[in-house]
């Protein structure tokens, strides 16, 4: 009986098992007005950390530029595509390389965060920033992983205050929660108090069941999660009976002076003004302040000016302060949050356009 003739799997996208085609279909856009240009690697052990398993920056990279085609062959990456794109391939492959040769273990966020760095321009941030630990705890390092978040933690290093302005999920308020637990190891601080406004979101506080601390307990609930993060778990009720961590309600801060401290305001947007006022004005020697707050998200009395929106206006420019503003583009939550602040901005930015209209 005759033997159906062998034929060959299908194969995948363009990596390591295609290696020819990509390079062929590379020179035939070459001739339409395409440039070529090839990263190469001095062994296959240096590609193998450059590229990840199983050439995992090969992948995220043929996805991000579809348009582009890559070939690997005898250690050499090979670019063929329009020159901007080309360009901004190989601009990541050399941040890659840099990173994988200092000991960095090259992986899906790595990837991502560079790619990320690149289309932004800001390319010559992503080594700084993937080097820039905050803090270790139980074998998991908490680092900035944008370009703002970068900033971010620089200003809190170089400022007195500083303000964390940015949607959900941007990590204002978790990189400031870590950076008063790095200080207060480091001993350069004593303590570290967090505290946010205890606004009525939907619920006046009298008519909740509990004592007044349980009351409170759900508005401060955000900062113990974080906590929690940061520190042995074990430790946390001995440093708050001792008074080295303090989470209070805002209310709470009214008349102290903090010395020699880290204080954290959260949920600024749902701060009055005078109460914003009296919070700044608590600052002592040897302290520092964080206020973080995202102000398209103000859950005051309607009529009620919010402190945050007030503050940025006062206080722009002010020598040693410094007003460190977050985007969608730094959610490092699940990547639908960032494309859903951008739904509820761009719906936002059109709702004066629309009432104009029905006039």
């Amino acid at each position: 009986m005759t033997q159906p003739p062998h034929q060959e799997p299908e194969q995948g996208p363009t990596t390591r098992t295609d290696q020819r085609s990509g390079v062929a279909a590379g020179a035939a856009a070459a001739r339409l007005g395409s440039i070529e240009r090839s990263v190469g690697f001095p062994d296959s052990d240096a590609m193998f950390r450059t590229l990840g398993p199983r050439d995992l920056a090969v992948r995220i990279l043929q996805g991000v530029w579809p348009a582009v085609s890559l070939g690997l062959r005898d250690q050499r990456l090979t670019v063929v595509g329009s020159e901007a794109d080309v360009l901004r391939i190989v601009e990541v492959l050399d941040q890659l390389k840099s990173l994988a040769a200092s000991g960095t273990t090259v992986d899906e966020d790595l990837v991502e965060q560079v790619v990320s760095m690149v289309r932004a321009d800001r390319a010559g941030a992503s080594a700084k920033m993937v080097t820039t630990n905050v803090l270790s705890h139980r074998g998991r390092t908490i680092r900035p992983k944008t370009a703002n978040q970068q900033e971010y933690v620089e200003a809190i290093d170089e400022s007195t205050v500083v303000f964390g302005i940015g949607p959900a999920g941007t990590g204002k308020t978790y990189l400031a929660m870590a950076k008063a637990v790095q200080a207060l190891q480091a001993k350069e601080v004593n303590r570290i108090i967090l505290t946010r406004p205890a606004v009525e979101a939907g619920e006046r506080l009298g008519f909740l069941p509990g004592s007044l601390n349980e009351k409170i307990d759900p508005y401060l609930r955000p900062l113990y999660d974080a906590l929690h993060d940061m520190i042995d778990p074990d430790s946390i009720p001995r440093l708050m009976e001792s008074g080295i961590i303090e989470v209070a309600p805002l209310a709470y801060m009214r008349g102290r002076t903090l010395n020699d401290s880290f204080i954290i305001l959260d949920e600024a947007q749902n701060t009055t003004a005078e109460q914003m006022k009296m919070f700044l004005t608590r600052l002592g020697f040897g302290s520092k302040i964080v206020v973080t707050g995202d102000i398209t998200q103000v859950d005051l009395p309607r009529g009620t000016d919010s402190g945050l929106r007030t503050v940025l206006g006062i206080l722009e420019g002010v020598d040693d302060i410094t007003i460190s503003r977050l985007g969608s583009e730094d959610v490092v939550r699940h990547a639908l949050v960032g494309r859903i602040v951008d739904a509820y901005e761009a719906h936002r930015a059109a709702q004066p356009a629309r009432r104009e209209t029905r006039g």
